[in-house]
């Protein structure tokens, strides 16, 4: 069953979705509370985020 909640992070309201026992972050909310700024290219480009795709993909 997939449930959502929401955080606010710096004033953004950023849904979280929980499907069946996993977390998942919303990057469209992610994009629009950083007005698409560049945002997920400068976030996979960030080392931690690339190890962390290679060990879960």
């Amino acid at each position: 069953m997939t449930k959502n909640k929401k955080i606010n992070i710096q004033g953004k309201e950023i849904t979280i979705i929980l499907d069946n026992g996993k977390e998942f972050i919303s990057l469209t909310d992610m994009l629009k509370a950083n007005d698409g700024d560049f945002f997920i290219s400068d976030w996979l480009r960030n080392r931690n985020t690339v190890e962390y795709l290679g060990k879960h993909l």
